[in-house]
């Protein structure tokens, strides 16, 4: 008899969008099929079906597949058929049961898919804003950036999903906004935000501080890098005396960011090839962070350029996913979050796209990642 997995419980509330009298492969056989497929290295509906099936005795471990397989045009069109918002919150719900009792910084940033354009519809390439754990390295949740729209409104939308108490929320320069700031303080995070020339009185502001803080600065930490053909020299500094910025407004329209305790400033000078560069980056946080903290949740933000969107372009060839219609793209970039979230599971040595390989190439350690619970690659 098929045994039962709990993945599959966390999206029984997704409903069937075909006509149920038509109904020959029931979703959940369709969601294990693609879900399998896509950890196992393949990217469309063609290798999914063609995994299917080769792999077809090990999907009825957990489920009759009664009928065998549906069609790949059957699998494009429930796939991009089903609600996307609801698949989104199945897949936050799944997380959450994943997710470690302790508070985690959490980075948001958006990428975008580039060949799931449709220029002759109109319709531009799916956008999508991410949030992933940087201590346990899972991926959150994500939100699609409507058309003619930008990250700013996506943002709150994906903060109101997440279990934020007690985080540390990391957004670039797009998400220092007031409503921003508001969502994540009122959901019992704290925010750190970039500060460019886009907030350009603000910015000024705190520009001129640092450029003269007299007894302002209370905490400084420096890290010096040596590898990669570059000498890299960081030092963060905070100031928490942020009276005279959140005091009554000094001029008209002055802006200023809710519940702020804390400026940080990060320098860095990378010497390469006989090159000196200099940089100043500026931050905003509802947390009085000392300076080893606030630079090393800086650091912590670009996890997800490096383990999330890099992993999504290189190893699961995200750039060259052509679906384009419906809900199609959302609905398989959710796949692909559950896809990395399972894979790095396993606490072993091989790399992710060795074990996707893996994986494809070993039912029970297929089986092993599903369940959560990875088995000793090696033992296999």
């Amino acid at each position: 008899m098929p045994s039962s997995l709990s993945i599959l419980d966390h999206f029984s509330a997704l409903e069937d969008p075909r006509q149920h009298w038509r109904v020959i492969y029931p979703l959940p056989e369709i969601l294990l099929l693609v879900l399998c497929a896509t950890l196992c290295g393949m990217d469309d509906f063609v290798e999914i079906r063609l995994w299917g099936d080769q792999r077809l005795d090990f999907l009825r471990r957990f489920l009759p597949y009664a009928r065998g397989l549906p069609a790949h045009d059957t699998l494009n069109d429930v796939i991009k058929a089903l609600d996307a918002d609801l698949f989104k919150t199945c897949f936050t719900t799944w997380v959450e049961s994943l997710r470690e009792a302790e508070p985690d910084l959490i980075a948001v940033d958006g990428k975008t898919s580039r060949r799931c354009h449709a220029k002759t519809k109109g319709r531009a390439a799916l956008h999508t804003v991410s949030a992933w754990a940087a201590r346990q390295r899972l991926v959150l949740g994500q939100e699609a950036v409507a058309d003619k729209s930008n990250e700013i409104t996506a943002i709150p939308c994906l903060l109101e999903r997440l279990e934020l108490r007690g985080a540390l929320v990391t957004i670039d320069a797009m998400g220092t906004q007031t409503a921003i700031a508001e969502t994540i303080v009122a959901r019992g995070g704290d925010y750190l935000l970039a500060l460019k020339a886009n907030r350009p009185a603000t910015h000024d502001d705190v520009v001129r501080v640092f450029a003269d803080p007299g007894d302002l600065i209370v905490d400084t930490h420096e890290t010096l890098d040596n590898d990669h053909g570059r000498l890299e020299r960081r030092r963060a500094s905070v100031c928490h005396d942020v009276s005279w910025l959140t005091s009554d407004r000094r001029y008209p329209d002055e802006p200023h960011m809710p519940h702020l305790a804390m400026i940080g400033l990060i320098e860095t000078r990378v010497e390469r090839a006989g090159r000196v560069e200099h940089e100043r980056r500026y931050y905003l946080s509802s947390a009085k962070l000392d300076a080893k903290t606030f630079a090393a949740a800086v650091r912590a933000h670009w996890q997800i350029e490096n383990r999330l969107h890099w992993v999504l372009d290189v190893v699961f060839h995200d750039d060259l996913v052509r679906l384009r219609t419906g809900s199609g793209p959302q609905n398989m970039a959710v796949v692909r979050h559950m896809a990395i979230n399972l894979v790095r599971a396993p606490h072993d040595r091989h790399s992710l796209k060795a074990r996707r390989k893996l994986a494809n190439l070993n039912p029970d350690y297929l089986e092993a990642l599903l369940r959560h619970a990875p088995a000793d690659p090696a033992k296999s």
